[in-house]
């Protein structure tokens, strides 16, 4: 056994396996992991210890173009995988490297806002719980991504706990591939959210679907609306729980979420 002697403040001296140190190491990440979890603005979303949305159920996170969806949603997956979690990351327009790069600098700028000292120690620990899947959006249908999801569960490689889809063009022909969605979900037992551009006319206020969306929502349990105003981005519930969180906003700066002042 590798040991080392340490002198205590007593003056007696006592012995530091590695055993001691590789505990005393993964204690510490699962106290910042709780820290960062607690510290969460997104904690709002959900009642107490629950998720915003459950098994089968879906959610939406809306904006206009270019409004910061994608970063929402990949500070969504994070806050779920610190909570080891397992994440499923599927994007119709990006491939792989880029959604990855998304997830470094959102985890970078959380780093710097909270200067976490053990930053790649604890990128070490979620990303076994993260998959990235990608799709041409042309080519994307609901079996397509069942026979995927299937590769991965019946190989025992992954088992999603939550899906986000970023990219799926949502609109007046949507009913009959979310619904089918919907079933998938069900029955593999994950909830599901995605990021839905609205159309320029649309107007977005909090306890307010958009009427591009109107006939749509009914699928959907929960509606989160990204809104640019005066160099902030407002974050604002237009269906389901959490009206706490219209005190929250997008910071264009580091596309990170962050509580008012």
């Amino acid at each position: 056994m590798d040991t080392r002697q340490k002198k205590r403040r007593d003056g007696t001296s006592g012995v530091v396996t590695k055993n001691n140190i590789v505990y005393l190491r993964e204690r510490s990440i699962a106290m910042l992991k709780k820290d960062l979890i607690l510290r969460n603005p997104l904690r709002i979303l959900g009642s107490g210890d629950r998720e915003p949305i459950k098994e089968g159920e879906f959610g939406g996170v809306l904006a206009k173009a270019g409004v910061g969806k994608t970063a929402f949603l990949v500070q969504l997956a994070l806050s779920n995988l610190l909570r080891e979690r397992n994440v499923l990351h599927v994007s119709l327009t990006q491939p792989v490297r880029k959604v990855c790069l998304w997830y470094e600098e959102v985890f970078h700028n959380i780093s710097q806002e909270y200067e976490l000292k053990n930053a790649s120690e604890l990128w070490d620990t979620i990303l076994p719980h993260r998959f990235i899947m990608t799709f041409n959006v042309e080519d994307f249908s609901v079996a397509k991504l069942e026979e995927r999801l299937n590769d991965l569960t019946e190989q025992g490689i992954f088992f999603p706990q939550l899906v986000i889809i970023d990219g799926l063009p949502i609109g007046d022909e949507s009913r009959e591939p979310l619904a089918e969605l919907k079933i998938l979900a069900r029955e593999m037992r994950f909830p599901i959210w995605f990021a839905i551009t609205v159309r320029p006319e649309d107007a977005l206020e909090p306890a307010h679907i958009p009427a591009s969306l109107e006939p749509l929502s009914d699928l959907f349990e929960a509606l989160i609306g990204l809104k640019a105003v005066k160099g902030k981005i407002n974050v604002m519930v237009m269906k389901g729980q959490g009206s706490e969180i219209n005190n929250v906003f997008l910071d264009p700066a580091t596309l990170l979420i962050k509580n008012r002042e």
